[in-house]
């Protein structure tokens, strides 16, 4: 594959045809926001906050989707580009609740960084706002659809795993939002509760419920480990605040890695100091069960108690 040169904010930059403007402008440190875009899933320039303004265009091109061409000159941060980035998070900002003092997300938000970066700040209108929906059937996840922004990038990942493909769109305009197979709720839907969805939101419209009120994104500390329930060795972050495990958070499936809710909680009951109770979905229903349920260990352990007892009796050490 032959190499491309290009220009972007002045700096001269060589890379592989194909590449995206984004993707090139990341190579030489050139940040370029974005909500809807991310390297492990399709590219549907969405939301349009990626805009960038290429000499010899007469309009802005969203650089997710954009390839490289030879000689190209682009400007990410144009007085043109700026004051269109603006009006697209204004438009987000003006149907999104303000709660971010209370927000799990607040921290970890996108649009909260992107907000602040560009100096944008809520309006009181009387418009129309995003749908109060929440839905709090599920011990796992917790979904806001007052906080969505339509990224799609929850749809997209669950996706990617055949078996899934529980989230869609639904309805048309601004009634849009995320269901969860034929309009149901986590609890009745055939989610599985993986997490995959609460990774790739870039805001608190799906969140981990588990981590609920535990701390905010800049308190603690946190390292990363494998799974150990299967070969995939999906990662998990555990979360420390003054010497002690409270929680643990799943990292993007990259690298065709699926996450599941048993290497979760398998990863929970190895390391946390105080692991919540478990819960597993019977009939369309989440039930509080035991941990060797949860963890599908009841065979197991009995067969090892057996053999231990018989052990016992024959006086083996």
């Amino acid at each position: 594959m032959s190499d491309v040169k290009l220009t972007i904010d002045g700096q001269k930059v060589t890379v592989a045809n194909g590449t995206s403007i984004l993707e090139a402008a990341k190579q030489i440190g050139i940040k370029i926001p974005a909500l809807c875009y991310d390297p492990n899933l399709e590219v549907v320039a969405a939301c349009r906050l990626c805009i960038v303004e290429i000499e010899g265009s007469n309009k802005l091109q969203t650089s997710c989707s954009t390839r490289v061409k030879e000689g190209m000159v682009v400007h990410t941060e144009s007085e043109k580009v700026v004051e269109t980035r603006k009006d697209v998070l204004q438009l987000l900002l003006d149907s999104h609740p303000n709660d971010c003092l209370t927000c799990q997300k607040a921290g970890d938000c996108f649009l909260q960084k992107y907000a602040y970066e560009y100096d944008l700040k809520f309006r009181e209108h009387d418009g129309a706002m995003r749908p109060e929906l929440l839905d709090t059937s599920s011990p796992y996840i917790l979904k806001d659809d007052a906080k969505c922004i339509l990224c799609g990038k929850c749809v997209r990942t669950c996706a990617q795993v055949s078996e899934r493909q529980v989230l869609t769109f639904a309805e048309r305009g601004y009634d849009t939002y995320i269901a969860c197979d034929a309009n149901q709720t986590l609890e009745t839907s055939s989610c599985v509760s993986c997490n995959r969805c609460v990774t790739v939101c870039p805001v608190g419209a799906l969140v981990d419920k588990r981590q609920l009120s535990k701390l905010r994104s800049w308190e603690g500390s946190s390292r990363v480990v494998n799974c150990k329930r299967c070969d995939y060795g999906c990662e998990f972050e555990i979360v420390s605040k003054d010497n002690k495990n409270i929680s643990v958070v799943a990292k993007p499936p990259t690298n065709g890695r699926p996450l599941c809710l048993k290497g979760r909680l398998n990863t929970e009951l190895e390391y946390l100091n105080q692991p919540e109770a478990p819960y597993r979905k019977i009939d369309g229903r989440f039930e509080e069960t035991t941990w060797s349920k949860a963890l599908s260990l009841d065979g197991i352990l009995e067969k090892i108690e057996k053999m231990d007892s018989i052990k016992g009796s024959t006086g083996e050490e």
